[in-house]
């Protein structure tokens, strides 16, 4: 709930946000990212604990999505839910818990250092415009499984 000049503004309870995030399918999501915006560092050179070998399917930008949806429990199609992850790796909102970062149990190394310093190195155009490429993947992906007569998911504009 927040305040504002003559009146309350209401925001439905995290309980449904998340129920909202776990309908959406994050699993491609982070290809659509790469092909849109292919000059995003990859930090896909962590080793598996389990095969031993390279997780080249295991990035930067699926371990963001995967953190802001279930380790956060963030809803994916606003912007500003993505600024406030994006705010998380740049240190602005508290520490983030190596332990519950995604991958920190199936990588040798936990990539949680890396990604934020990856997310550190980029600009702010870059960082805008990868928030950007997120906001459109999941706002096309909810409204491309809409079945008819369904109302459309909320995006931010």
């Amino acid at each position: 709930m927040f305040l504002f000049a003559g009146g309350i503004l209401l925001f439905p309870p995290l309980e449904n946000q998340v129920a909202v995030a776990q309908r959406v399918r994050p699993d491609g999501v982070w290809q659509t990212i790469y092909e849109k915006l292919p000059e995003l560092p990859l930090e896909n050179q962590y080793i598996s604990k389990e095969t031993k070998q390279p997780a080249t399917d295991n990035t930067l930008v699926g371990r963001l999505i995967r953190y802001h949806i279930y380790v956060k429990g963030r809803p994916p199609f606003f912007r500003l839910d993505w600024k406030v992850t994006l705010a998380d790796y740049l240190g602005v909102t508290g520490a983030m818990d190596p332990s519950t970062y995604p991958s920190a149990n199936t990588l040798r190394t936990n990539p949680l250092e890396g990604d934020i310093a990856a997310i550190r190195r980029l600009s702010r155009q870059q960082r805008d415009a990868l928030v950007q490429a997120l906001v459109d993947a999941f706002a096309s992906q909810s409204t491309s499984t809409l079945q008819p007569g369904s109302a459309p998911t909320p995006s931010n504009p």
